[in-house]
């Protein structure tokens, strides 16, 4: 990732209004991907979006730097980052475009491409886009410009994708459900499936106004998800983010599920029905709780570095099906390309089914350790990292900690933040060494 300028580990990201987030850099990278991309075949890109004010004026400047490299844009309005990634394959599409920060709040955007195979694009064409953008806007000629349509049924053709991935047999009848859509991508998809799926939904977070995406719900804030599952008696909670990506559940006593538990119990189903095939790929921030309930079932274990992304890299290696975060990010290539934050909640719901049991029954299986995470912002061109008193810290705790803790520092790939996380069998020495390390972080960025 090092050779890119804007390219990060999820496409580019940043604040509205500032660097790569302007509409004049959006109809540069239009233009310039649109060069990249035209070299592939029927021209034909789609462009979807979250629920954030921006996207009106992002969407508008990107949508003509594509018609000016010849470029055909498919619009479809608000749909989950998955949904992208999908609808690409399924249209014939060169590239899936999407405009969206994820669980960022609504100031921040960001924008990410997908294959035609509904993949991440890959290192090279990102690299040669980049080639692009160092060079002067042209147009194609005018009867070769390009020209933007709107795709109506784009949610409708997602909806049935997803109730796919659940054995036909298995219906939903009889649950009380809360969807919580972060006022996001699905607020309107993420419902329509579990009602046709036969589940009583309750919603919350489906009233995006362009400002409140991720504001106190979500993926990232699942207290009002554990209220409203608590008060109305629910059976279960289901917590997306922004772009829907991501996945978070709560059990009917409130008990909040995070990626590695759903992970957890979605591989555990797969080996039972005869459908894992190897193993399951974490990543360095996955809780040893996960790694060591998935030995007892003898389901090998790697760790890939923090992302999606990577998680995604490493499993294509391996050949195997099931990867993922603790922040949700669950990847079932048995299903479906990508991450996918409603895809990952009917498997969860199907191992339910499988194995007669409540989510809550199903999350005994596996133990998780304390782990504490705390996130310091730092001033860009800084590196705390490398800051001896920080690393003199970590040494110390890790020390204290011995053979049962571990510690881990790292830059965010799309924020200015350090995080430290601290993961152990002591809670309150986890605790304390996690606000050891953060202090001396802090104090390496001032």
């Amino acid at each position: 990732m090092s050779e890119r300028k804007y390219f990060g580990t999820d496409g580019i990201r940043g604040r509205v209004g500032e660097g790569a987030i302007t509409p004049d850099f959006m109809l540069k990278l239009g233009w310039a991907a649109g060069r990249v991309l035209s070299k592939q075949g029927t021209n034909n890109v789609l462009i979807g979006k979250d629920t954030r004010i921006s996207n009106y004026m992002l969407e508008a400047a990107l949508e003509a730097g594509l018609a000016a490299a010849g470029l055909k844009a498919n619009l479809m309005g608000p749909m989950p980052t998955p949904a992208v990634a999908y609808l690409t394959r399924t249209f014939r599409a060169e590239a899936g475009i999407v405009l969206s920060a994820s669980h960022n709040p609504y100031y921040d955007n960001g924008i990410k491409f997908f294959s035609a195979m509904g993949t991440k694009l890959d290192d090279d064409l990102e690299l040669a886009i980049e080639a692009e953008l160092d060079r002067p806007l042209t147009c194609v000629d005018n009867a070769e410009l390009g020209k933007a349509v709107r795709i109506d049924d784009a949610a409708g053709r997602y909806i049935e994708f997803c109730k796919s991935t659940v054995p036909y047999y298995m219906n939903l009848q009889g649950m009380k459900i809360v969807v919580d859509c972060a006022n996001g991508a699905t607020y309107d998809i993420a419902p329509s499936v579990f009602r046709e799926l036969g589940a009583e939904v309750i919603t919350i977070g489906v009233s995006p106004n362009g400002t409140n995406i991720n504001e106190k719900c979500g993926a990232t804030d699942t207290q009002l998800l554990v209220d409203t599952v608590v008060a109305e008696q629910a059976d279960v909670g289901i917590a997306l983010d922004g772009d829907g990506d991501r996945c978070i559940m709560v059990d009917h006593t409130g008990q909040v599920l995070d990626g590695d538990q759903l992970l957890f119990i979605i591989a555990r189903d797969a080996m039972r029905q005869g459908r894992l095939k190897g193993g399951v790929v974490g990543t360095q921030m996955t809780n040893l709780g996960m790694e060591l309930a998935l030995g007892t079932l003898g389901i090998p274990f790697v760790r890939s570095k923090v992302g999606d992304r990577y998680v995604m890299e490493m499993l294509q290696e391996k050949g195997w099906l099931f990867g993922g975060e603790g922040s949700g990010h669950i990847i079932c290539l048995d299903r479906t390309s990508t991450g996918d934050g409603i895809v990952a909640a009917l498997q969860v719901l199907t191992a339910s089914h499988h194995s007669e049991l409540s989510l809550h029954e199903m999350a005994r299986g596996m133990e998780k350790f304390p782990q504490v995470l705390i996130n310091i912002r730092f001033k860009e061109g800084s590196d705390p990292l490398s800051n001896e008193q920080v690393k003199a810290s970590v040494v110390a705790v890790e020390a204290e900690l011995g053979r049962t803790g571990r510690v881990l520092l790292r830059k965010s790939g799309t924020e200015p933040l350090v995080r430290v996380m601290v993961e152990g069998d002591n809670q309150a020495l986890v605790q304390k060494s996690a606000e050891t390390i953060a202090e001396q972080v802090k104090l390496a960025t001032e």
